[in-house]
Formats: C-alpha cells, structure tokens, sequence
C-alpha cells in the first residue's frame, strides 16, 4: 500500500502536522459526542428516583448545550485540517501529473488519447482526494468509535447485552471483505469508460468543422449515446453492487437494535440494569452502529482512491525516453554546426528504417534546402535535430559533440522551430508570438511578425497585438497561423532555423515575400528548409533530395535541374502547373 502511494510521499512529509491537528481535532470532537449518552443515562435515572429537580435539568440542558458548540467549534477545525488538506493534495498531485506529463517524450502521446489523460486529471486525483479525505475521517470514525464505545458499554452496561448487541459486528466485517473486490474492479471498469467517453467529446469538439462539413452530426450523435451508454451501464454495474452493499450493512446493523430492544428491555423490567443505563446504552450503540454502517462508504471511498491512484501511478511510471544523458556536456549554447554520419534511424515499432544512410554536412550559417515526396522521410529529420527522438550514438553531431550529450534545455532554446502543424493557444496572437519567454517586449514581438510577413494583418485586427484567437488560431486563416508561428520561431534569435513545409497555406506571392524578408534573418545562421515547392528551395546554398529515406540527389538548384533526376522532374512538373494555373486566371 505504502509503495501504491509513493508519489504522495513528499506531499505528506511536508503536511503531517495538519493531518495530524485535524484527527486530533476530530477525536476531540468523538471524545465529546461519547459524553452526551452517559449525560442522558445519569438524568433519566435522576428522573425515574424522583430526585431530578428544575436547577439539575437546567445543569443538563447546558451541559447539552455547551458540548454540542464545542462539537461544533471542533468539527469547523477538523474540516478545514483534514478536507483542507484533502484539497492541498488535489492540487499537489494535479500538478506533480501535469509536470510530468511535460517530460514525456512524444512517443508517449501517439499512444494515449488526450480524453483518457483528461480523465486522470479529473476523476481519478478527485477520487484520490476523496479517499485522503473523507476517507481518513470514516476510517478514524469508525475505529475510534467501535474501540471507545464497545469499552465504554463493556465496563459500565451488563456483558450479555452488549456481547449479544455486538453479535452482527463479525458478519459485516466478512460482507464487506467480500464486495471490496467486487467494488473495486467494477470501479476500474467506470474510470476506463469515463476516459473513453471523455476522449470521444474532445476528438469530436475538435474535429467540430470537419463533422458539418460532411453533415455528420446525427452519426456522430449515435457514437456519442453509444459511447455514454457505456458509461452509464458500467455505473449501473458498480451501482448494483453498492445498492446491495448498503442495505445488507443496514441490515445487519438494525439486528443490534432489535436484539437491545428485546433482551435489554426485559433486563430493565427484571432490574437487571436501571433504566438510565438502558437509555444510555440504546445511545452508545447507535454511536457503535454507525460505524459499522459507515464501513460500506470507507470501502467505497477507499477503494475508489486505490483504483484510481493505481491508473495514475501506470501513467507516473512511465519514463520519458528523451532525456540529459549522463555525459552531457556543459555548454553555453550551440553554434549551429550539424553533421550526419551513417544515419540510419528506425521508429520503435516500425519494421523497417525511415531514414538509411544519410551522411551530411552542414556548415554554420549553410541554408539547406530538403525536398522529398511524402513519406520520404524530411520531417524525420527535424524531429531528430529536436530530439523528439533519438538517433544512435554519434551517427548526429551538432558543433562537432553528439547530440545526445547537448543538455535539451540548450539545444532546443538554440533551434527556431516551424512544424507542418501550425498549434496555436487560445490566447493573444502578440502571447503565441512571444511564447517562448515572458520577457520579450512588445518591438521584440512586432519585429518577429514584421520578418514573418504577418504584422500588417494583425495591425488590421480592431486590438492587434491583444487580439483573442480561438483553440488552436481558428479565427485566423491558414496564412495567417503559418506566419504567426515563423514569427514565434524567429523571436528567438534561433542559431538553428528549421522550416518544416511551413509555406503550404499561403501563395507564391507571400512566399516570396516571406522568403525576402527572411534573407537577413537567414545570414549567419543555420537553416533548413523543407518543402514540397521547389521555389522554396531554389535559394539554398545546397539541396538534398530524399526518397525512401535515401539522399538520391545533392546540389544547389541549376546543378540538380541540370542533372535530370528526381528534382528536375519535380522542378518540371510545378513548372507546368503553375502555367496552368496562370492560364486558368486569364
């Protein structure tokens, strides 16, 4: 259980001492509660014997009183020690999860859905709140209740009425060892349901445009009832079990009471035991039943918490795959030298490599051109240089070390970054543009989207700079995103500039534009082009030409145009379809 929850393990060294404030308060608050009973007994014998007069019944009635504030007084504290710690926990732990989320390398989220991890942020630390919270307060409850009560009734009330009212105690403690099991894997099966639902709503909300374009919104409704429908019958499962548990525990407790009212009743007519002590009895044992009742919310409550923290935990064990290596070297930064030397790479589950062979260099200050038909392997590259994967040791080298040994706060501060995949956040366009630090300042920003191409389009925005756009830049065109994120990678001052296809959404015109603009950005500093459109590339100091992740071709532009290969019936073929293109305006 200890190794289950050691994630926690900081989290509870630092706030013992409010756990340990708020059971002392709570205990305080039982300690009390077992006076009323004993209270009730003393005056109800005081009142059979005749001697209970209006000052003494006034003395109860304060005592009463006076012990039902302070219950009061004590359970504001130990709610606000044990749930407000509860609380301090879900925060903690939600973002100990977030934290570590981040050091995930990518392979991880190809293969979990962003619902199922919003599903662990969510219901799975609610429920481990709820274990570290109300279910320490049942668990203290019911133990230190069972313990005092059964103490109390066994040294001050006959033995026979309290061993004959405890009778149903051992059957609910083998009910409920019985449906914990039970409890606690049809708990695991609502999570997995819960996460799949989850994941469904997001996909879908994302995917919002796609779905009514092809007016899919009634096919995707009966996925999404199908989806809840799954959801719903896997609570209805874990519900069944409960349902039963529940009443059995009642019942089981309620037998207590009827045992108390036969056989105590007639030891009150005997004159076994007075009366007060029957009245007292009847109110230890409710406070004695009420934990064995209790039991069926500690189990839930707990056995919830242990499902959920065993899904977290499958998600903390997860280590990430791209870390500082151990030898890493200690540099200021990069310069911008990049080597290939027998590259041969290979996803993890892929059969065969993507990339075979790539030997290359490029010098500080080089601008490389990479054109390759789809799936030739050009964005492999870049995740490579990124280190979104690893290469084998010494077959990439940046300024001459082993890219696996430049600690990844460097390599990736040093390299300006353009994917295919303009993400933007749904914030302010001058907060993407400047998302890299807090600390550029607004000419830093406006400079940026100067060099992009894109700052007189925000300039037409009504608030510029302080323009909102939507998830993922949906209020800006394809043009628009392509260029604000240029000016995200640019603001860094990068020593390694790499445009991955980022020209695709604007025209020839602006890609011109943008090109010229970048020619001053580009001196002195690497950069790597990567496109489908050779009017991209033609500029480059040298262009390779990928196909099955082999470099077929290498050159500048004339050269490969003049050799006759792969570029040069590429060059030829967007030749002719750019004429079209010109004659279909006319």
């Amino acid at each position: 259980m200890k190794q289950r929850f050691k994630v926690l393990d900081d989290f509870f060294v630092r706030y013992r001492y409010r756990y340990v404030i708020g059971i002392l308060f709570f205990l305080v608050v039982d300690i009390l509660q077992l006076i009323v009973p004993r209270l009730l007994g003393n005056m109800t014998d005081e009142f059979r014997e005749g001697v209970l007069t209006t000052q003494g019944l006034l003395r109860y009635v304060l005592l009463i009183v006076g012990i039902a504030i302070l219950v009061a007084v004590g359970r504001y504290f130990w709610r606000m020690y044990l749930f407000g710690t509860a609380r301090l926990l879900d925060y903690s732990l939600r973002n100990k999860f977030f934290a570590h989320l981040e050091t995930l390398s990518a392979d991880f989220f190809n293969k979990h859905k962003t619902g199922e991890l919003m599903a662990h942020a969510t219901n799975d630390i609610h429920a481990v709140r709820h274990a570290f919270g109300q279910g320490i307060m049942l668990t203290i409850d019911a133990v230190f209740l069972t313990i005092a009560t059964v103490s109390i009734m066994l040294t001050t009330i006959d033995t026979r009425l309290v061993l004959l009212g405890l009778l149903p105690l051992p059957f609910v403690a083998l009910v409920v060892t019985g449906f914990s099991r039970v409890i606690h894997s049809r708990f695991l099966r609502v999570q997995e349901a819960f996460a799949g639902l989850t994941d469904f709503v997001q996909e879908n909300l994302s995917g919002i445009r796609v779905v009514k374009a092809f007016v899919q919104e009634e096919a995707e409704l009966a996925k999404f009832r199908n989806s809840n429908e799954t959801l719903v019958a896997a609570n209805m499962h874990l519900v069944k079990m409960w349902g039963l548990f529940w009443p059995l525990v009642q019942y089981l407790a309620g037998l207590s009471f009827v045992v108390v009212l036969g056989y105590g009743g007639k030891l009150v007519v005997l004159g076994d035991i007075s009366l007060g002590d029957f009245v007292a009895f009847t109110g230890y044992l409710g406070m004695a039943v009420w934990p064995m009742m209790a039991i069926g919310w500690v189990v839930n409550t707990l056995q919830r918490g242990v499902a959920s923290m065993d899904r977290l935990n499958m998600i903390f064990q997860v280590k990430p795959k791209i870390t500082d290596h151990e030898d890493s070297v200690d540099i200021p930064g990069i310069e911008g030298q990049i080597e290939f030397r027998n590259l041969t790479f290979k996803y993890p589950d892929a059969a065969s490599p993507v990339l075979r062979d790539i030997t290359l260099c490029v010098p500080c200050g080089m601008t490389l051109g990479i054109l390759g038909r789809t799936g030739s392997g050009k964005s492999t590259l870049t995740d490579l240089l990124l280190r979104v994967y690893d290469p084998s040791p010494g077959e990439l080298l940046i300024d001459g070390i082993d890219i696996t040994k430049i600690p990844l706060a460097v390599l990736r501060r040093d390299i300006g970054y353009v994917p295919q995949d303009n993400f933007l956040f749904s914030t302010s366009i001058g907060q993407n543009i400047g998302f890299a630090s807090c600390e550029f300042t607004g000419e830093e920003v406006e400079h940026a989207a100067e060099l992009a191409g894109v700052k007189g389009d925000i300039l037409g925005f009504p608030e510029g700079f302080d323009t909102l756009i939507g998830e993922r830049g949906v209020t800006l065109s394809g043009g628009q995103k392509q260029r604000v994120t240029i000016a995200r990678a640019l603001i860094k001052d990068p020593r390694i500039l790499i445009l991955d296809d980022c020209f695709s959404a604007v025209d020839t015109r602006t890609e011109e534009r943008i090109l010229r603009s970048l020619r001053d950005v580009r001196r002195g500093r690497t950069t790597i082009l990567i496109s489908h459109r050779i009017s991209t590339l033609k500029e480059a100091d040298e262009i390779i030409v990928l196909d099955e992740g082999q470099v077929v071709e290498m050159g500048d532009h004339e050269s490969l145009v003049a050799a006759g290969g792969l570029y040069a019936e590429i060059h030829e073929r967007q030749l002719l379809e750019a004429e079209l293109g010109s004659d279909e305006e006319i």
